[in-house]
Parts: structure tokens; sequence; C-alpha cells
């Protein structure tokens, strides 16, 4: 058993088997990692939560890495939960990120879990949110949660954090049409990074960006997206994008969004939970399995509409259940 006690007193290998348990599929380590997160509970929710996001090559990880060395040396201490995209095909992952962000893995005061996405929608991780709780209770007190950015819907990890940065490129012009507007209406900060390519470039993308943003309903009346340049690559603009962060947090603590945000959070949670939990036991049902090949070959074939062969399918469910 995994000792609640050792991950608050910061051991990391407790917290990685911690970790590894909440991710595992097995019933008997789905049971001791929804005991531990219980125990936990109280010494979780005091951290700093921060979502990441951007397309590939925008410099996530080169980003968080700079950004998470200067929290280390302001005293903070930093957890990375950084998901790698499952493939469709072999269902692997790369789990990559420790070798991209080698500093900072390397950093007494930093963690860094890679996961992989597991094929969920915005590229987040299924545990991510547990796997947040038990970094809070082992002390860090700023999460970032890097997500894969492969322009998926990103509503599940806006979903989770407290603040949603979207990192963009220097090159904006035509491209802003291809950008999908309901990623600018979740995030709280638009930073166009690697400014240190292009700085002219940089500066017209981030008025781009800034008007975007004028003609979209804020998030909350209290904040203003601000849109800032950056380099992650020089750690240039940084400081700056984290007084944002916490400039943003100050606001909400003071209104109270930040506790309604994360209240809203919980039951959103609690429901997808449910769903998955019912869909996994439908999947399950011996009525259901029996059935579901058959049934799959007629919608295939034309034969059965897809709603009959799942009316059909339900109703097994429970009539039988």
């Amino acid at each position: 058993m995994i000792s609640a006690d050792a991950i608050r007193a910061g051991d990391r290998a407790a917290l990685a088997r911690a970790i590894t348990r909440v991710e595992s599929m097995r019933a008997d380590h789905q049971a001791e990692a929804q005991a531990l997160l219980a125990a936990l509970m109280p010494y979780t929710g005091r951290a700093d939560r921060v979502g990441i996001t951007g397309v590939p090559g925008v410099g996530k990880s080169t980003t968080i890495e700079a950004l998470g060395g200067n929290l280390t040396k302001a005293g903070r201490r930093v957890a990375v939960l950084a998901v790698d995209p499952t493939s469709q095909r072999s269902r692997g992952s790369i789990l990559g990120d420790k070798t991209r962000m080698a500093t900072l893995s390397a950093d007494p005061h930093a963690f860094i879990r890679p996961s992989p996405s597991s094929g969920t929608l915005g590229g987040v991780a299924q545990k991510t949110r547990e796997t947040m709780l038990l970094c809070e209770a082992a002390g860090y007190d700023v999460v970032i949660v890097e997500t894969v950015g492969v322009g998926q819907s990103e509503t599940m990890v806006a979903g989770m954090v407290d603040f949603f940065l979207v990192l963009m490129l220097p090159n904006a012009g035509d491209e802003l049409q291809g950008i999908k507007k309901g990623l600018l209406e979740l995030a709280d900060m638009i930073v166009v990074n690697k400014a240190d390519i292009d700085r002219q470039a940089a500066e017209r993308a981030r008025r781009t960006y800034a008007d975007a943003l004028h003609i979209l309903s804020p998030l909350h009346p209290d904040w203003s997206p601000p849109v800032l340049t950056a380099s992650g690559a020089d750690n240039a603009g940084l400081d700056a994008v984290w007084a944002e962060v916490l400039r943003h947090r100050a606001i909400m603590d003071a209104n109270g969004a930040r506790a309604a945000r994360r209240a809203d959070q919980q039951i959103g949670w609690m429901r997808a939970l449910i769903d998955e939990r019912l869909g996994a036991a439908f999947r399950a049902h011996p009525a259901v399995q029996a059935r579901l090949p058959a049934l799959e070959r007629d919608v295939a074939a034309g034969i059965v509409p897809a709603g009959a062969a799942a009316d059909a399918l339900c109703k097994v469910f429970f009539d039988e259940s």
C-alpha cells in the first residue's frame, strides 16, 4: 500500500507510484487509488492550476521549462503534467517530455509526469485530474498541464485549471481565419511565443489577436484576456506572463469567481465519471456483449439504423440489469 503520509512528506517515488495506480485500469489498483485520494483530499486545492496549449511546434515544452525554472528559483514547487498523444493505430505514446525538459526534470523542486492521452478529447489524459490532486497533496503549489495541442477541442483542460494560457506563433495574418473561435473564447491569456525570431511579426500578431478578442465576450466581466509576446527559448517576457497569472488569481479570489469555477469543475468531473462508468458497465454487460457483434454487422451493412441498434442494446441492458 502507498502511504498518504509519504506523499504528503514529498516522497517522489511514492508520488510516482500513486500516479501509476491512478492511471491503471486494474480494479484493485483503482480501489487503492480512490482510497488514497480520499485520504489526501483535505490537503489539495492550494495550487495555482495553469493549462497551457498551442499547436505542435509553438514551443510549449521550451516555454514550460523556462517558466518552471523561474518559479522554482522564486521558491515555488512546480509539477508539470505533460500529456503525450496516443496513437489511434498502435495505442502507444512517445512520452518524451522529460527529454524535452531536461533541466527542469533534474530540478529537485519540480516534478514532471508524462502521461498518455489515451485518445481523450482535447489531448488530456483521463486521469489528469486525479494526478493533479496527488501533486497538490505532495506540496507542489503550481501545477501546469501541457496539452497535446493537436487541434481538438481544449474544453477539457480549461475545465480543470484556474488559468488557461494559449500560445500562438508570430505569424498570425490570414492564419487567424483558421483559428477556432471556441479556443479564443476559452483563453484567459494569449501569448505570442518565439518573439525572438521576428519581433515585428510577433508584435503584429499580438495586435491581431488583441483585436480578435475585443469582439468576443470575455469569460468573466472582471477579466479581459491580455495578449503578450514572449520567447521561451530566451526566457524573455515570462515574468510578465506569470505576473498576469497572479493578477488573475487576485481578481478572481476577490470576486469569488475562482472558488465558483472550481466548484463547477468538480461537478462536471463527477458527471463525466458517471458517464464513463455507466458506459463501461454497459459495454461489459453480458447481454449487450452477446447482441453487439450481430447488430454491428447489420449497422455496417446498412440493414439496421444505428439509432435502432442503440435502442435495442439499451433496452437489453436496462431490462436485464
